[in-house]
Formats: structure tokens, sequence, C-alpha cells
């Protein structure tokens, strides 16, 4: 990046207020980015590495389409938006990867991502209920794996260990993020995510130059824009499989549908692309809250997305001052961005 787009700013500052009294902080480093790595704007370090834990699900499951594996096994819409999806374990989510694994002749236990209890409430309590354990299919990348154990099928390789940086199937995923977002990559900036993929660090700026790509199609050849459009309707025409119900990523993309390609990953990070716009926007949250994340790409969205419709832009102002509520439903407070010049 030229010198002039790399200098620090104040980060978007997401304030918590409890009665008319601020109670917390969260400190959100924004950059929003064009197609050809341009900066429009940016809050705090637009060159900060970060690592983009699931937000980068889309970029990963581009293996999927562009390997012929989606086609192969006949693989759905709906099962394209769970393979970049971080679901909410709901019997949806559960058994859409289940028929992925189904197509491609996998059990679940091949799934190597671990096992967690559902992130909706609702259905780890109804698991608990019939005292049963959760399995790999219960964790949100469930889709993603399923993705990648296709793709290692498909092109003949060894299925055991696709999880491993030097297993060919995340050597392709891994040189396709790079060539997405402009960065070199390599075990320098590499950790281990949640789900014991590689992940790693990426400039802010590239994150952003990336998810704007993934809206236009600049710098990507036509086979691959192709894929990034194919993931995006999929996604748009299954909200509910891109995380889950009442969750901030479903609740965008039910409203906004193709207008706004959006994914939260863990650590407070969350991306999007305004394909009418042009535009790309990555934030990062100092202290890895997702919620302050929440608050800024929603007043962002508001101020990006060319001419809202009623309908987004209620959405939009409700989750750009979301209250809070205590265990008697009461509203206490509300979140909401206090100091920021957001141009």
């Amino acid at each position: 990046m030229p010198t002039d787009q790399s200098s620090p700013r104040p980060p978007i500052t997401v304030g918590v207020v409890r009665s008319k009294n601020a109670e917390s902080t969260h400190a959100i480093h924004a950059v929003i980015a064009r197609d050809d790595g341009s900066l429009v704007a940016w809050h705090g370090d637009p060159q900060r590495p970060t690592f983009p834990r699931s937000a980068v699900k889309s970029i990963q499951a581009l293996a999927l389409l562009e390997s012929g594996a989606a086609d192969r096994f006949g693989f759905t819409p709906a099962e394209l938006a769970l393979a970049c999806s971080s679901h909410a374990g709901t019997p949806l989510h559960v058994e859409t990867a289940r028929s992925m694994l189904d197509k491609a002749g996998f059990e679940p236990g091949q799934l190597e991502c671990g096992a967690h209890w559902p992130l909706e409430e609702a259905s780890a309590r109804a698991l608990a209920r019939v005292a049963d354990e959760p399995s790999p299919l219960h964790n949100n990348c469930s889709g993603k794996h399923a993705g990648f154990l296709a793709v290692a099928r498909h092109l003949g390789l060894d299925t055991k260990g696709y999880v491993a940086p030097d297993h060919p199937v995340q050597k392709r995923v891994t040189a396709t993020l790079a060539e997405v977002c402009g960065v070199r990559l390599s075990a320098a900036n590499r950790g281990t995510d949640g789900c014991s993929i590689p992940t790693y660090a990426v400039p802010l700026a590239s994150l952003a130059t990336g998810f704007a790509r993934i809206g236009t199609g600049a710098s990507l050849s036509a086979g691959r824009h192709a894929a990034c459009q194919r993931l995006r309707r999929a996604v748009a025409d299954n909200p509910l499989l891109i995380a889950g119900p009442g969750r901030f990523d479903s609740r965008v993309t039910a409203t906004c549908g193709p207008r706004v390609f959006l994914k939260s990953g863990a650590e407070g990070v969350l991306c999007a692309a305004i394909p009418q716009a042009g535009l790309g926007i990555a934030l990062k949250a100092e202290d890895g809250a997702l919620r302050g994340s929440e608050v800024a790409m929603a007043e962002l969205l508001l101020k990006l997305l060319p001419a809202p419709t009623p309908e987004e832009r209620a959405l939009l102002d409700e989750l750009r001052l979301p209250h809070l509520k205590n265990w008697a439903g009461t509203n206490v407070g509300h979140l909401g961005v206090t100091v920021a010049s957001i141009r």
C-alpha cells in the first residue's frame, strides 16, 4: 500500500451505554476499499495484520466450485451456502451438512473440525434432552469441512489430514486466498483456526480489497468471478444457512439479499462486499468483541449501501443502535458508534 494509505487514524469507537452512562467501549479498526486496492476510508490501522478466521469461508469455498467437486456431487445452493457458513447447529444446519457428506460418500466421523454444542440455545437444549452428545456435524464449520472432503475425494487425494497446511486441499485454499486478497501467505503469518485448518494474518486493507473483488469480479478470472457470483447467490437465497435465526449475518442477508455479501469471523472480525458500490469492508475489534464490529458494520452499510430500501434502512437502524436487555427482558441501555467520522 502507498504510504499515504498506511497511516493509522483513530479507530471507530462503539460505546456501551447503561441508562445514560457510558459503561464500556469497543475500538474498531475499519477499512473501506475498492477492488483495485485503493482505500476509500479507514479508521485505526489499515495495515493491521488480522486473522480473518471464518470471515473468509466464501473464499475457502471457491475450491469446491473451481475443482468441479460441487457439480460432481450435485451440491444444492443451500449446501453451497452452508460451505460458506458459521452455522448455529440447528437441525436444518446439521441435516444440510449430513447431506453433503452423504453425497460425497463420507461419515460424520471423517470431519476433522471437532465437535461442540450447537450455538443456538434451543438446539443445544433439545440435544441435551435426549442425553446425546454433539457430533462434528454440530460444529459451526461442518459445512466448510464437508466441502474440503468433497474436494479431496474429487481430486483423488488422501482425505485423512485434509486440515494440515501441507495437504493439497489446504494448499489450494491458501493460494486462492492469497490471489483474491493480493497478499503473500506463508508459515510466517500462519496460525491454526478453531476448526484446525490454517488461518493467516492478512492486512485489513487486503481483506477489504478481497471482498470488493468478490463483489465485482475485478482482478479475478472469468471462472472465478462466476464462482463468486454463484456462492453469493446461494447465500442470498438461503440466509438462515449462513448463520442462524436472529444472528447478524442472517438478518442482514435476509433483508439486503445480493446487495450485501457479509460474513463474520471469530475475535470480532467482520467483512462485507457491496457489489453495486464496488466496495469491500473489513473490520476488526481490538478486544475481539463481535458485538462492537456488528454495530460499526451496520453504521457503515447504512452510509455506503446505494439507495437503501425502507426495509434495509429500518433493519440497519436497529442493528446500529441495538438495545441491551437484562434477564427480565427490560431495556437497560444500548450500543452505538460514539466517536467516528465515517467517510
